[in-house]
């Protein structure tokens, strides 16, 4: 497989898992360039590269830096704006997993609290609805603490906690 042929699929293999950790297939092709780039990318370079609309490629670049995952990159007597992404893929993954529990565990969290401390008004049903609330807030509670502190262990930190739950 020749050098162009790898470039493409892996993009478009990062692309297709993007919805897996809740992104779109555009901003996991922007930020599969980005990873695999030798130096920062313009916003040109981009659309150019993978075929999309500046506006789908403003957009996406948007939402990456408000991840966390791309950032802004000056570069001395260039007027464009130039883009790089996170290389390390111990970082990268605690990254995303740290803003995967802020947009999607803890909302989760906070109406499963809300609807397990409704009043019991002694029927079987807000009985019912209370007793599984609860048990799905203290689960959700509990894997996102756990993820927390997986997360909050800056170097090797997939490692060190997979080895940590081993033991």
């Amino acid at each position: 497989m020749e050098y162009k042929e790898a470039k493409d699929k892996f993009i478009n293999t990062w692309g297709s898992l993007g919805s897996l950790w809740g992104i779109n297939k555009a901003m996991a092709q922007i930020q599969s360039l980005l990873f695999i780039s030798t130096k920062p990318l313009s916003m040109e370079e981009i659309m150019e590269e993978l075929h999309i609309s500046r506006g789908n490629t403003s957009m996406n670049i948007r939402q990456l830096i408000d991840w966390g995952i791309v950032t802004k990159e000056l570069i001395p007597g260039e007027r464009k704006e130039f883009f790089t992404t996170e290389k390390d893929v111990q970082e990268l993954a605690r990254i995303v997993a740290k803003e995967r529990s802020r947009r999607e565990i803890k909302p989760v969290i906070k109406v499963l609290e809300e609807v397990s401390t409704i009043k019991d008004d002694g029927t079987e049903k807000t009985r019912e609805l209370i007793k599984q609330t609860k048990a799905l807030h203290d689960l959700a509670a509990t894997a996102d603490s756990m993820l927390n502190k997986m997360v909050n262990q800056k170097q090797n930190w997939i490692t060190k906690s997979i080895l940590k739950f081993v033991k």
